[in-house]
C-alpha cells in the first residue's frame, strides 16, 4: 500500500500520473486507510529509500511525457510487488520542496528535408519514496 501524508494524518493514496494535468505526477487519497501522523511515526520503523525517475523521447510531446509517466509507473508498481507482506511505501516528496515534475527539453531535427521539432521528457526531481 502507499500511503502519504496530509496534514496531521497519513492516509492511503492511489498514484494518479497524467500528462494532460497541471501536476503530471499525482496522488489521489482512496480513504481506505489512515493513521495519525505522531502514532504512525512512533510505531514505523523506515526501511529502505527509493528514487524514481524515468525519461522519454520522440515526436509527439504528450505521447514522449506520457511514456515517461507510464515508465515511472511500471517503477513504482514493480517497487509495491517487492515489499514484504505488511510493509508500506511512503511518499516522501514534498510539494514546493522537492516534488517530481516533467522537464523537457525541445529541439528542431531535420528529417528528410523536413523540420521537426524532438522532445526529450524527464521526471525530475525523482520521486522519493520509503
Amino acid at each position: 500500500m502507499i500511503v502519504r501524508r496530509y496534514g496531521s494524518a497519513y492516509h492511503s493514496v492511489e498514484p494518479d500520473f497524467d500528462s494532460r494535468a497541471l501536476t503530471e505526477i499525482g496522488f489521489r487519497r482512496d480513504r481506505r486507510w489512515s493513521m495519525p501522523a505522531e502514532e504512525f511515526e512512533a510505531g514505523m520503523a523506515k526501511g529502505e529509500e527509493h528514487a524514481l525517475t524515468a525519461q522519454a523521447e520522440g515526436y509527439v510531446q504528450d505521447e514522449v511525457e506520457s511514456h515517461a509517466l507510464t515508465r515511472l509507473r511500471e517503477q513504482l508498481d514493480e517497487l509495491l510487488a517487492s515489499l514484504p507482506e505488511g510493509a508500506l511505501l511512503v511518499v516522501e516528496s514534498e510539494q514546493g520542496v522537492d516534488y517530481p515534475k516533467t522537464r523537457g527539453k525541445q529541439t528542431n531535427v531535420v528529417i528528410e528535408g523536413e523540420n521537426r521539432l524532438h522532445f526529450e521528457t524527464r521526471i525530475d526531481p525523482p520521486l522519493r519514496l520509503g
